[in-house]
């Protein structure tokens, strides 16, 4: 967002991550800055953003606020941040569009109807959100369970090696396996990559040739360095836990379920990750996870590109070390579902998902909790064999990181957790040692309220 609205000559001050709420206001009152921005990459974040949006009402302080980020949505910006101020709360889908939400919030003239506008938006939002959650009641979390998915016959396969992996391939056999719908989707170009360069759009061929030179010139200068971790370990399902035996130790992953009502009330319809690990005595069960990262030696490359002014090559940087990221989990969770079975997929069948067993990370949608990532950390050491650490709020350092837990067992599919109730909440709270405030503090706005 910073670079972005630089480009288009907005001075911007960036406070960098895990900023207190005192200090983003304080700063803004010392730089009579205009309006406050806030991007948010994990779970904990949204909470925070209302902690902002209270204490700029407490306050007295009138400054547009601008909210951004991977797990941010209009809906929970309405819903939750916009009520708890009279000031305007914006919403930006991604950052090429912040320029346009700036100018007009800038504009004397433009200011107040489009904020009415957005206001107009949220209030529909909210009606939205309250009659979904009235016509999709939740189960009890007893009633859900009695729907859980079955692992079937076919248990995750013993894996040809176990125990941890570190891994470490070169920007050259990562570069195959991007995939580069998401990096054009970075300049505002939407569409399948494979649509976009068969149009023979002139920006969109400069851009992938770019992305192509800036590749060769990381694996040849050697700067930027891929480095991950990998492991398998047996383990058995406790419920909605899976419990893991590592070398250093027995570990926990807690999982969640389902509660949102199906449309057929059929077994599978409530799942949960764990149902997809066999019980405790009914078999030998396995489960694996991986951290990687391409960020190693990504900041000094930023840092050399801003003393030189060069905007494009700090976007170009940033687009390109995720795309790498990506790759890299790609091809490692392949690797990974070869040491089960043997499989013939191409390329892009694998980031199409065509392959049985799943890779669900800690902190996305069917696991909303990102302290659970902790786990991952304690099994794989990701610190000290990748470099990639953990914030107090479990954002993964460098952002170019990617970490998941791997299913072997190929019933296993992807979904969303959705909504759950007190229930389960109070239930979660107590397999994890945790207060009910701080339970759901982690897990945001899945409780449902009321």
């Amino acid at each position: 967002m910073s670079v972005v609205l630089a480009c288009n000559g907005w001075r911007v001050v960036d406070l960098g991550v895990m900023v207190s709420a005192e200090r983003i206001i304080d700063t803004a009152l010392a730089e009579k800055a205009l309006m406050v921005g806030l991007s948010g990459l994990i779970t904990p974040s949204l909470d925070e953003m209302v902690h902002v949006a209270k204490e700029l009402e407490r306050r007295g302080i009138a400054l547009p606020l601008l909210i951004g980020g991977a797990t941010t949505s209009p809906r929970h910006t309405a819903v939750k941040i916009a009520p708890c101020r009279e000031a305007a709360v914006v919403h930006v889908v991604d950052a090429s569009r912040t320029p346009g939400v700036v100018e007009q919030l800038a504009s004397a003239s433009a200011r107040e109807a489009f904020a009415a506008k957005v206001r107009g938006e949220q209030e529909r939002d909210r009606e939205r959100h309250a009659a979904r959650a009235n016509a999709r009641p939740l189960l009890s979390l007893a009633e859900a369970r009695a729907l859980a998915a079955d692992c079937g016959a076919a248990r995750s396969e013993a894996p040809a090696w176990n125990g941890v992996r570190i891994v470490r391939p070169t920007v050259r056999e990562l570069t195959p396996w991007i995939d580069w719908t998401p990096f054009f989707h970075v300049w505002e170009l939407r569409g399948t990559a494979e649509k976009l360069l068969a149009s023979g759009d002139k920006r969109v061929l400069e851009l992938h040739a770019d992305a192509l030179s800036l590749l060769a010139e990381l694996e040849i200068g050697g700067v930027l360095t891929p480095r991950g971790v990998a492991g398998f370990w047996r383990a058995a399902r406790h419920g909605e836990d899976i419990h893991i035996q590592a070398a250093q130790g027995a570990k926990v992953l807690h999982t969640l379920r389902r509660q949102e009502l199906p449309r057929e009330q059929k077994a599978g319809a409530c799942p949960a990750l764990a149902d997809w690990i066999r019980e405790e005595g009914s078999g030998e069960d396995w489960l694996g996870a991986f951290a990687v990262s391409a960020g190693d030696g990504l900041e000094w490359l930023l840092a050399a590109a801003r003393r030189d002014h060069d905007d494009y090559r700090v976007i170009m940087l940033e687009a390109v070390a995720d795309r790498l990221a990506e790759a890299f989990a790609e091809k490692l969770h392949s690797e990974m579902r070869r040491a089960v079975r043997p499989e013939e997929l191409s390329i892009g069948a694998q980031i199409a998902e065509e392959y049985q067993g799943i890779r669900p990370a800690p902190g996305y949608p069917a696991q909303p909790d990102h302290s659970e990532k902790q786990v991952l950390w304690e099994l794989l050491d990701p610190t000290g064999n990748a470099g990639i650490r953990l914030t107090e709020n479990w954002a993964m350092l460098p952002a170019a990181s990617v970490s998941a837990i791997v299913f072997l067992n190929p019933a296993a599919r992807y979904f969303a957790l959705g909504e759950i109730g007190e229930d389960q909440l109070v239930d979660y709270a107590g397999r994890k040692g945790l207060t009910l405030e701080a339970a759901r503090k982690l897990l945001g706005s899945h409780v449902r309220s009321g």
